[in-house]
């Protein structure tokens, strides 16, 4: 366990080391050789941009601004290249095509404020979008990157929820990034490891993302960002997403604080993806029941593959992702400050078994010799009852991750993490209580995007977290002036930060289901 009282040094190195200004705003008056940015015209390293200004002025946004070459042809499964050079100015004034993917339709709890835009889907897809208050490319603002949900078949960052402009209105620099989804993104086969110079294959989403953060490395200055403050940010798959990050080689140094927002792969069967052979097989599978190549599976239409039941988790293939709870047990994680949680009701909309005899028979098949422990964690007594202890083992197999990842990260990293637990119930029908997702709005100060009946309560708890998430962009500390102290997290005394009718630190919630979940996990 790290030294608590080191925790103010190194709050204090992390926010020299990242030389922005804590609001970005106290340059006024100043001068500057540097002629201030233009959105009619930002220069990267292949060309020239141009993009829109807000009516205030206070916030330009470029939308669709290349980050990789399109990943056609005979790019499509291989490592994203770099984007070929253009002349003129390139106009970044729409929003750029969501990966491929099925057409967006509400379900469940995700109304169209979740969903991507109906058009344009398509396979050339690797762009970002950026929102900058900056008004000079010098000002070194903090680079707040976020990577989308979606259960890695679905998504982009055109969301609704995730437009970038109240955030950067708070002084960072916001970043949405879009990626290969499905079987573009994460088909391994042994045909594609044998073309890769790694000898692997599958995690292509995460390669985009990699070569999203290098681009922003070399070009994110130019409109007003700082590359050695970047705060990389996710939800559900996006969590999964940044956790792959802060265990890749590949990644190291790209980015310098996380948020993951539930999700996380420190289990035995956590959903995160096989091994790399395993992978390959289910690859070698698909082709060999329809007598394809993959030089085949290239020369397919987009619309045909999608078509295909191919897997779309990621690979643990120790070049691009090494295993994650190893990784952090040994303390050869990427080690930043860390922000994480999940939400009270964050697994509701799966299936359950009322029934208590098909629970308990469920529990025993899945726990053998440790079925008794586990249903005096998460008892069956009644069928109420089983209920209940299913939608809660359905929360905690996302909060159990981001409890460990906190727990960990102080366990062996340098760095602090900061855990919360989000259990405001949106208003309005349906109710589907503090659901997976139900957070966005609020953390991203969205709400204005989201056709619910807000009140008071929850703009409040918009300008809370919304603030938290920016602060700890800056510094590395989501603490500031006017909002409740949030203490680090401490496996010894272990609280959290609750955000919800009130937002307090209270003690971690289920500790002797945690524990439990601990234990058979090992």
């Amino acid at each position: 366990m790290k030294r608590m009282l080191l925790l103010p040094l190194l709050f204090s190195l992390a926010a020299v080391a990242c030389g922005g200004r804590p609001d970005g705003r106290d340059d006024v008056g100043k001068e500057s050789k540097d002629p201030g940015i233009d959105a009619s015209h930002v220069l990267t390293a292949a060309g020239a941009v141009s993009g829109t200004t807000t009516r205030d002025g206070a916030v330009k946004v470029f939308m669709g601004v290349p980050f990789a070459a399109p990943p056609l042809g005979e790019l499509r499964w291989r490592a994203p290249r770099p984007a070929e050079p253009w002349t003129g100015v390139r106009a970044c004034v729409a929003p750029p095509p969501s990966a491929m993917q099925a057409a967006p339709a509400p379900f469940h709890c995700w109304s169209e404020e979740f969903l991507v835009p109906a058009e344009p889907i398509s396979e050339d897809c690797l762009y970002l979008n950026i929102w900058t208050p900056a008004r000079r490319a010098d000002e070194k603002l903090p680079v707040f990157v976020w990577i989308h949900g979606g259960a890695f078949t679905s998504g982009s960052g055109t969301v609704p929820l995730y437009d970038g402009e109240m955030m950067a209105r708070q002084g960072v620099v916001f970043v949405t990034v879009n990626y290969r989804l499905g079987i573009f993104g994460f088909l391994a086969h042994p045909e594609l490891s044998s073309e890769s110079p790694d000898k692997v294959s599958g995690n292509y989403g995460i390669l985009d993302q990699i070569a999203a953060l290098r681009w922003l490395g070399d070009n994110i200055a130019a409109f007003g960002g700082d590359p050695g403050c970047v705060t990389v940010a996710g939800q559900s798959a996006g969590a999964f997403s940044v956790n792959a990050l802060a265990v890749s080689p590949l990644a190291r140094g790209l980015f310098h604080r996380l948020v993951a927002q539930s999700g996380g792969g420190f289990g035995k069967d956590a959903g995160f993806g096989g091994s790399l052979g395993a992978a390959e097989l289910e690859g070698s599978r698909l082709t060999e029941e329809r007598g394809l190549s993959v030089g085949d599976l290239r020369k397919m239409p987009a619309d045909a593959l999608l078509e295909l039941p191919a897997r779309s988790g990621l690979t643990i293939d120790n070049v691009v992702i090494p295993p994650i709870r190893e990784t952090f047990a040994a303390g050869r994680q990427n080690d930043v400050p860390t922000l994480t949680g999940w939400n009270a009701d964050d697994g509701i909309t799966f299936a359950y078994n009322a029934d208590r005899a098909a629970y308990k028979k469920s529990v025993q098949a899945r726990y053998g010799m440790d079925a008794a422990r586990y249903l005096a964690a998460f008892p069956g007594g009644t069928d109420a009852e089983a209920l209940a202890s299913q939608k809660l083992a359905s929360q905690l197999s996302f909060g159990w991750n981001n409890y460990t990842w906190a727990r960990l990260q102080g366990e062996t990293g340098r760095r602090a993490a900061y855990l919360y637990y989000f259990t405001r119930v949106p208003p309005g029908a349906p109710d589907y209580g503090a659901f997976h997702s139900a957070e966005l709005g609020y953390a991203l100060h969205t709400l204005h995007k989201w056709r619910r009946p807000f009140t008071g309560t929850d703009r409040t708890l918009e300008k809370a977290m919304s603030s938290y998430w920016v602060n700890f962009a800056k510094t590395g500390d989501p603490n500031g002036a006017g909002l409740p102290a949030w203490k680090a997290f401490d496996g010894t005394a272990p609280s959290v930060m609750e955000l919800g009718d009130a937002v307090k630190a209270t003690a971690l919630p289920f500790q002797g289901q945690l524990r439990l979940l601990d234990e058979l996990n090992r």
